[in-house]
């Protein structure tokens, strides 16, 4: 399973258990934000009629997922919005 490091920016809050994180991360491959992968964000965004840092992330994230060779699934606490970026190219859970 893979993620974006963009990812890490979000989830990291005061109330997050650190360890449990540690340990979740640990068991993901972490993506970096490369210029193609924030090019496919921008465009991703731009095809959606989308823009700013409200859908930055998981414009980021979405494009991630969709780089992976064969389906992808994301999960997200953001499921409409990830759907809105990527559309059917990938299955979205809600977590």
């Amino acid at each position: 399973m893979i993620t974006s490091a963009a990812t890490l920016v979000e989830v990291v809050h005061p109330r997050i258990t650190r360890p449990a994180l540690a340990w979740t991360l640990s068991r993901l491959v972490v993506e970096p934000v490369t210029e193609p992968l924030a090019r496919h964000a921008a465009a991703l965004l731009a095809n959606a009629g989308l823009h700013g840092h409200k859908y930055a992330i998981d414009a980021m994230l979405g494009a991630t997922a969709l780089a992976v060779p064969g389906p992808a699934t994301v999960l997200t606490s953001d499921p409409e919005d990830v759907t809105m970026l990527c559309g059917g190219r990938v299955t979205v859970i809600k977590v």
